[in-house]
């Protein structure tokens, strides 16, 4: 007889390296997320969250998210199809259809439920999927609850995604489906492509953006304002916790591809709606992001700034394209040490390790947001410059 629990009590490597003092996570923050955070007691320079538009702390949207409960409460106590739905709800749908220039859109409780809302809804049995080998773990999941059959191609090769396409048969329905902006590495979906060969073997595009919006493109559309594709991109997913500092998600295409997932939708039907003061605060750093396109253009300063530095260092940033640059160091434990070590120098990185990434290639994940200062800045370069040094690489 085999206890369930057996792999619970057989997985100790987290403990290990609790022991060893390198483990990396669930750090309690005792202050708002800022481009500075009280971290275990200390200040320490953020340059590992999603906050690209620098809002999270930002005086109108707590003032909007305020309002919001004064007026709707702290909940909806129910899903969107029936008592859920608040007249805000359609507003900010309304909204983003128009800013990402699509017919309508659909909010959904949380990114990671978005994708498994729109391709568990919409690919059938008999469909086919095709994802890129480092799409987001959402896709992969939404992918597994879809009765369509998943095809991977190898990271933004075209030549691979061709040959996928030639296997699927002629009558079957396809949808090709990809991040903007891959999360990790920070490079960019070969759209202009992928579109391209969409429309040779009649498939549809589906694009993740949930780090795209607000950073790219010259009004922070995403990935495909980038590259001038808006009309060709079929569906777009977003998320309120990065650029929107919110929480939720949500999916804009034409009006019945919408309609579909709304009645279609299980994650959706099914989930209680998000609390007033999330579509508030959402909707508001939407109507900032209209109105301040300059914090975009600020963003990338600061990014390219630390590139910059990070390459006069001789440190490794991979293919990046975007303000998520990450620091190659290798090995998982290696990632751990360098983490901790940058932590007790004042700066905060995110580890990313396999499966994130592939087996051998983890690495320090740092991205930026137009409200980080030059002297920020500077201090985590100095910081990176004493635990990244010569020295330490060749060790």
């Amino acid at each position: 007889m085999v206890d369930i629990f057996e792999k619970c009590y057989n997985f100790t490597e987290a403990k290990e390296a609790i022991k060893a003092g390198i483990y990396p996570y669930f750090h309690a923050l005792t202050s708002g997320q800022d481009t500075e955070v009280i971290m275990n007691g200390k200040r320490v320079i953020m340059l590992g969250s999603n906050n690209y538009l620098g809002l999270t702390s930002d005086p109108r949207l707590k003032k909007a998210a305020i309002e919001a409960v004064e007026k709707y409460g702290s909940g909806c106590s129910g899903s969107r199809f029936l008592n859920g739905t608040l007249d805000l709800h359609i507003e900010l749908e309304k909204k983003l259809a128009a800013f990402v220039r699509k017919e309508d859109a659909l909010v959904f409780s949380t990114g990671f439920q978005t994708n498994l809302g729109i391709l568990s809804a919409i690919a059938a049995k008999n469909d086919y999927i095709i994802g890129d080998r480092q799409n987001h773990a959402s896709i992969v999941d939404a992918c597994r609850l879809s009765f369509a059959k998943l095809l991977k191609f190898k990271h933004n090769d075209m030549q691979d995604l061709e040959r996928v396409l030639k296997y699927i048969p002629e009558d079957s329905g396809k949808i090709i489906v990809v991040d903007g902006v891959f999360s990790m590495e920070g490079d960019i979906a070969n759209l202009p492509e992928i579109v391209k060969l969409a429309k040779q073997y009649g498939a549809r595009v589906m694009v993740d953006d949930a780090h795209g919006l607000g950073v790219m493109g010259d009004h922070g559309r995403g990935t495909a304002e980038y590259f001038g594709l808006e009309d060709e991109v079929d569906i777009v997913m977003g998320t309120f916790s990065k650029s929107l500092a919110s929480l939720g998600g949500y999916v804009a295409a034409k009006e019945e591809v919408i309609h579909f997932i709304k009645h279609h939708s299980r994650p959706f039907i099914f989930s209680a709606s998000i609390p007033p003061a999330n579509a508030a605060a959402a909707m508001e750093a939407l109507n900032i992001l209209e109105k301040e396109p300059e914090r975009v253009k600020k963003l990338w300063e600061n990014a390219e700034f630390m590139k910059a530095g990070f390459k006069a260092m001789g440190l490794s940033i991979g293919e990046t394209q975007t303000p998520i640059i990450p620091i190659v160091v290798g090995d998982d434990y290696r990632a751990f040490a360098l983490t901790m070590k940058l932590l007790e120098e004042g700066v905060y990185v995110n580890p990313a390790v396999s499966p994130a990434v592939e087996k051998g290639c983890a690495l320090l994940r740092t991205s930026y947001t137009p409200t980080h200062t030059k002297e920020q800045l500077e201090f985590a370069l100095k910081a990176f410059e004493r635990v990244l040094g010569k020295k330490e690489q060749t060790a």
